[in-house]
């Protein structure tokens, strides 16, 4: 939802009803990863996208019927199915799309939600999107962490132990920013399959730390930015580290970098980019970051400088399997010699690291084109 969230929330303020197709279950080469969604607006209008548009005119059909008439439907469009070719679902993946009417009596709670996500507060929304004889489907639930370990739940979805256990379940799943499909018995027991529950998490975005106030840095926050993170740059020298020479993050830090990484939050979402190649800056930082949870960590220097900041590393107690975390020299090799080259070539290391990537030449290996879902949106 996210991805069209401007447009919902304007046609919801304005007392419109829209239908909302959402991806909320992909297998194999799939398009698109659950959360995707398209908008069928009052006027007929569409916003986003489900499948890239291998399956839109379908889903078009189903969630402008939804949106006149208020019923949800679970489709299931894949290369299985009759009218696989008939929808033009051609590449092979199979994807569940879940349709419904949105309107200010549909979810009440929606305004809240887009403050929340606006804000960069962490909310979930859990759907039923599959009951035994489909009475509850379409019930929510909005589950919100309460600073305490519990959760604070807005709605039902018609049972109080149902309502506990997937109010449990979502926050972890919020806290990974984790969207996908749970499956429980008709109260809420975790061993059933009767009842699906599509879980929503719109988690802050996930964080980009580059240090280093250099040209290369500037090219890396850009496209940091554009791939969907909170770009942080941070350099110990206040002359470079200006807002100005950096416009696409959101913040820039003067501060040394090792003690600035010990002390900002992160977590396993945090991608950290270091180019500043000195080893006075370098290898404290390093030491910092080695010991934390990233998704990805990386090095820009020569061969030269890689082997000694190695070298000075285990001095430091880590050993190969510890190093074996660090992306050093940084980057896929794809001859950039620009600051615009070498960043897309860090950006595709960063997505080859997220989702398990070989980082070849597609027409070089087999299997499926895309990856399975299961890593952070």
């Amino acid at each position: 939802m996210r991805d069209v969230l401007t447009e919902l929330a304007t046609w919801w303020r304005a007392g419109e009803s829209v239908g909302l197709g959402t991806v909320v279950g992909t297998w194999k080469s799939s398009p698109r990863q659950p959360g995707a969604s398209m908008l069928v607006g009052p006027d007929d209008t569409v916003v986003g996208s489900v499948s890239g548009g291998c399956v839109e005119g379908a889903v078009y059909e189903l969630a402008g019927g939804s949106r006149d008439d208020g019923r949800p439907v679970l489709q299931r469009y894949g290369v299985s199915d009759d009218d696989a070719f008939t929808v033009g679902l051609t590449c092979g993946g199979i994807i569940d799309v879940y349709v419904e009417q949105v309107n200010r009596q549909t979810f009440p709670e929606l305004g809240g939600i887009v403050e929340d996500i606006e804000a960069g507060r962490p909310v979930a929304v859990a759907t039923m999107i599959e009951d035994i004889d489909g009475a509850r489907v379409g019930r929510r639930l909005i589950v919100r962490p309460d600073g305490h370990g519990t959760a604070d739940i807005q709605g039902s979805l018609g049972s109080e132990r149902l309502d506990a256990a997937v109010g449990d379940d979502v926050l972890g799943l919020l806290q990974q920013g984790s969207t996908q499909i749970v499956r429980y018995g008709p109260d809420g027991e975790r061993r059933g399959d009767d009842i699906a529950v599509f879980v929503a998490s719109y988690a802050p975005k996930p964080r980009m730390i580059v240090f280093g106030a250099i040209d290369f840095a500037a090219a890396v926050a850009r496209i940091g930015s554009f791939l969907g993170y909170r770009v942080t740059v941070c350099d110990a020298r206040g002359t470079f580290a200006t807002a100005k020479r950096f416009p696409d993050a959101d913040e820039v830090v003067v501060a040394w970098p090792h003690r600035y990484l010990a002390e900002t939050d992160t977590d396993g979402r945090t991608v950290v980019c270091v180019l500043t190649h000195d080893p006075k800056f370098d290898v404290p930082l390093l030491e910092v970051a080695l010991k934390l949870p990233l998704a990805y960590l990386g090095a820009m220097g020569s061969r030269r400088t890689n082997d000694d900041r190695n070298a000075r590393l285990k001095e430091l107690g880590f050993d190969d399997t510890d190093l074996e975390r660090l992306h050093a020299p940084i980057g896929l090799d794809v001859g950039g010699r620009t600051p615009e080259e070498t960043a897309v070539s860090v950006a595709a290391e960063i997505i080859a690291a997220r989702w398990g990537g070989s980082g070849a030449q597609l027409r070089q290996v087999s299997g499926p084109i895309h990856r399975e879902y299961g890593a952070v949106s």
